[in-house]
């Protein structure tokens, strides 16, 4: 019977061949998209894990082996708005732990660098980025500690004296190769992990894998009418049902199998590609961490044609049951309101933490307690999409007395599942892609100075933690070096308070304000000004690392001497510069290497390691959008095609009784257009509802409607829908000829 079945696949002439090339292209297409959607978040995982190590220093950490001790420091730097991670690092004798990526432990006036890092070390002039690092780079770190090819990573060797003193430094016997039990502040590197990957994952999973399936779906559903009517007519010529499952199961597994595997030969063609998209905003990642799990790759394999012959199974119900059923075309039963329940406990469940005021505290109750409510959301956007559906068409056959728009809304209130069948994997792009958009852009606006403004931004500044003096008196060797960099223009000290001078004591805060003399502050007027005459000031120290700029403020007087002020500690030094990547970079290398346990920062650079999450989750979105939205127009047009191969002897009879070709063609456009826009605005609203309930709740905050640019590209992205649906019209004239019209 199998092989009956493949040669009745293949043998029904050119119509048939194109129907099994058309799923076959089309699930080619959806397993290439899935496959690398499957292999960028193995990849996410391998890239968590390579840079485990640098969590070596965690204080939770208790691994202990018998191993010489080795004095582990990591740090920051920053280079022209890029992260660098430093890691200062001392052994105590000769079995002292070595990091992965290394042969050996760098010795004191030694260092590693990763190749990036290397390559920008030798392209950069060394008072900009070299002589931060002490001696000669020795070699480079190996891949296997590398999160990605661009990684800017640096293992530094020094005696252990250098390393003691350092804030976090710790000495430990073994490298971390599992993340650590507690990582709240100790941890350095910077995967995606925990509540982040689990909810990165589940946007992946829900945005990418969904419509995907869905598409290749709707390709086993092509020419789904014509045959039925060939597998009735089987039936009413003596065959049993299952031959006829058997056959159907066959037909469609034969070009489900060969989709799966051009789809693995796609994958492969989109490797290089995928490594390139930075899909948690970060970097790239390593082609080699683009890899298929075995069960991965199994399910897919064998998933896709199973799902594909079940799929045709179930599509043959009114066969099974009747072959009398295909031709009498009973209405279906029309979906009911209760399909709005799921939809609405999914708000309702988010609206809880609004209005009970029970936020969770930890990050991992967060995840618990947010995510379900939007996967609830999606979940109930998918069932009851049908009935939202029916609904807009029998509102438009209200309001409407124009044939075709009558003709389309009765079709789709008759059959509202197989029209919003078409626009599902449309509704979860656009639930996600605004929910996150949303999200993004409000905490975004909340926090729109955290690249500061155009004065701060030209600024370095060191000791900035408020809390300890810069070690020692400051060099009047170094103040004489900063101040002769082409691009500086001035320089302020901001001394300690130890005394409490000028404190109001009405402030309820303990920290006294802190003390600069008015020649310097003139320096920097970014900060304010003195009053007339005064020698010093007293200033809050926060207005220094303050992200926006206020010329205009007149800061109170000090009463202390220009001598007694210079005897005090300095906890900062500030220094504005015209804002050229060559003067901050110099003034910064001389801080660093003035001051190795401190950090010279910019204010650009505090705002850097929250910008890049925040990049991550904006290159999420823009990956959802960019890849879900053609995704969707895929299905549409597969739809559309397949709605018109199944009418088209219906179309036939009425372009012969006068019907014009233009009146169907518009039936088919609005029959389209209609579920498309009416879902697409709720899915939409809906995303907007949840973003509002899950920022008011988790961080306080009012929705921001996102920017234009986001419109833009939904509104681009429903335009293309609709030129795919218009693109699909001209079919009509050639399949609906007289030869149509005929029975058999």
């Amino acid at each position: 019977m199998i092989a009956f079945a493949l040669r009745l696949a293949v043998s029904g002439g050119r119509e048939a061949l194109a129907r099994l090339a058309m799923i076959a292209a089309a699930v080619a297409i959806g397993v290439g998209l899935l496959l690398s959607t499957f292999a960028s978040m193995n990849a996410v995982e391998r890239t968590n894990q390579r840079q485990v190590w640098l969590d070596t220093g965690a204080a939770s950490r208790g691994e202990q082996a018998s191993a010489d001790p080795l004095w582990w420091w990591p740090h920051g730097d920053y280079y022209d708005g890029k992260s660098l991670t430093e890691v200062d690092v001392a052994a105590t004798g000769p079995n002292s732990p070595v990091p992965p990526g290394l042969t050996h432990l760098p010795a004191p006036g030694e260092y590693y660098a990763s190749p990036a890092l290397a390559q920008l070390i030798r392209d950069t002039p060394a008072d900009q980025l070299g002589d931060r690092f002490p001696g000669r780079l020795t070699g480079t770190i190996g891949d296997a500690a590398l999160p990605s090819p661009d990684s800017l990573i640096a293992v530094i060797g020094r005696v252990p004296a250098q390393i003691k003193g350092a804030p976090g430094a710790r000495a430990v016997t073994t490298i971390a190769s599992t993340r650590p039990s507690t990582c709240d502040n100790e941890c350095w590197d910077h995967a995606v992990r925990g509540d982040a990957m689990t909810l990165i994952s589940s946007v992946v999973a829900g945005a990418l894998i969904f419509p995907v399936l869905i598409f290749i779906a709707t390709a086993t559903r092509l020419s789904a009418a014509t045959r039925e009517q060939r597998y009735a007519a089987m039936r009413l010529v003596g065959a049993t049902p299952r031959q006829v499952s058997v056959i159907s199961a066959v037909e469609s597994a034969l070009a489900a199998a060969a989709g799966t595997a051009i789809g693995f030969g796609l994958y492969a063609a989109l490797r290089p590609l995928v490594a390139t998209v930075p899909l948690t905003g970060q970097q790239r990642f390593f082609l080699s961490d683009l890899t298929l799990s075995t069960p991965q790759a199994l399910g897919v394999v064998v998933g896709v044609p199973v799902a594909a012959a079940i799929a045709a199974r179930l599509a043959l119900r009114r066969v099974t049951i009747s072959p009398l059923g295909v031709a009498r075309r009973v209405t279906p039963r029309p979906p009911r309101a209760w399909r709005l329940v799921p939809l609405l406990a999914g708000l309702a469940e988010l609206a809880y933490f609004v209005f009970a005021g029970r936020r969770p505290a930890t990050g991992n109750g967060q995840t618990a307690a947010y995510l379900p409510g939007f996967l609830v959301v999606m979940l109930g956007l998918v069932i009851a999409g049908p009935w939202l559906t029916m609904t807009a068409a029998r509102a438009v056959a209200r309001r409407t007395r124009r044939p075709a728009a009558l003709i389309a809304v009765r079709r789709l209130a008759d059959d509202p599942k197989a029209g919003f069948r078409a626009v599902s994997g449309l509704v979860l792009a656009l639930f996600v892609t605004t929910a996150t958009v949303s999200i993004i852009g409000t905490i975004n606006d909340y926090r729109d100075t955290l690249g500061g403004d155009r004065q701060t931004r030209t600024v370095v500044e060191d000791g900035g933690d408020g809390k300890a003096p810069l070690a020692g008196a400051i060099p009047t060797q170094l103040l004489t070096e900063v101040r002769a960099i082409p691009g500086v223009r001035g320089v302020a000290l901001v001394h300690a308070n130890p005394d409490g001078i000028g404190k109001d004591p009405t402030d309820p805060l303990p920290q006294a304000p802190a003390l600069v003399s008015c020649s310097d502050l003139a320096q920097t007027p970014m900060v304010g000004r003195c009053p007339t005459g005064a020698s010093a000031t007293a200033v809050d120290f926060y207005a220094f690392v303050s992200l926006q700029s206020r010329p205009s403020y007149q800061w109170p007087a000090a009463a202390i001497s220009t001598a007694a002020l210079t005897r005090l500690p300095v906890q900062m030094i500030y220094v504005a510069t015209d804002g050229s990547t060559v003067a901050v970079e110099r003034v910064r290398t001389l801080l660093t290497t003035a001051y190795p346990h401190q950090q010279a920062r910019t204010v650009g650079d505090w705002g850097t390691d929250v910008q890049q999450e925040l990049a991550g989750w904006r290159q999420l979105a823009n990956v959802v959008l960019l890849t879900t939205l053609p995704i969707a127009g895929c299905s549409l047009a597969v739809s559309v095609v397949a709605g018109l191969s199944d009418r088209r002897r219906p179309f036939a009879l009425l372009r012969l009784t006068g019907a014009p070709l233009r009146l169907l063609q518009r039936v088919i456009a609005l029959e389209s257009t209609l579920p498309l826009l009416a879902v697409a605005a709720i899915s939409i609203g809906t995303a907007f509802a949840a973003s509002a309930l899950f920022l008011k709740s988790q961080m306080h905050y009012d929705l921001v409607s996102p920017g234009a640019a986001y419109y833009a590209l939904v509104a681009l992205g429903l335009v293309a829908s609709l030129g795919i649906i218009a693109s699909t019209l001209p079919l009509l004239k050639r399949i609906t000829g007289p030869g149509a019209a005929r029975n058999g």
